[in-house]
């Protein structure tokens, strides 16, 4: 009985690790918290941040920007290429005071928020049938919205799957 218990105990170690290996290398991140449909909370501060601020850089030639492209991956789901200029992802200091010039992703599909993320490529495993909304957003260390003058950071791409 006591052997069946180690060999249990070994393999929840092991499963345990080898899942946050696994998770880590697809870009999936353990936010902590959900950051669901946030027009419940009609711009009150959610979990410590606010996610309806924004953040306003002046346009110029030092103004981030931002791009996206969707492409089918050879083995299956699709590949998200998030390009930025004058824009430095950086995980080390998300949910920490706002740096200029960096901050991190919010990736959406079809309106719905599937993950925080910090860098250029993220893989979509699946996509429904028909036409996919692919959105990104960028969004500053504290969590709030940039946006270049009026225009908030946002790229969206259309995605038909058959």
């Amino acid at each position: 009985m006591s052997r069946t218990l180690v060999m249990l105990g070994i393999g929840l170690v092991f499963g345990g690790g080898i899942g946050f290996v696994t998770a880590a290398g697809n870009g999936i991140t353990l936010d902590g918290h959900d950051h669901g449909d946030h027009a419940a909370h009609a711009g009150a501060a959610v979990h410590g941040h606010d996610h309806t601020a924004t953040h306003v850089v002046a346009p110029g030639p030092d103004a981030p920007s931002l791009a996206i492209a969707v492409e089918p991956d050879p083995m299956a789901g699709w590949n998200l290429n998030i390009r930025t200029e004058n824009f430095r992802f950086a995980p080390e200091n998300a949910s920490r005071a706002h740096r200029a010039g960096e901050g991190h992703a919010h990736v959406y599909v079809n309106g719905v928020k599937i993950a925080r993320h910090y860098g250029p490529w993220f893989h979509i495993a699946d996509l429904p049938r028909g036409e996919n909304r692919i959105a990104v957003s960028l969004t500053t260390n504290d969590h709030r919205t940039l946006a270049v003058g009026d225009d908030p950071l946002r790229a969206v791409a259309v995605v038909t799957v058959p």
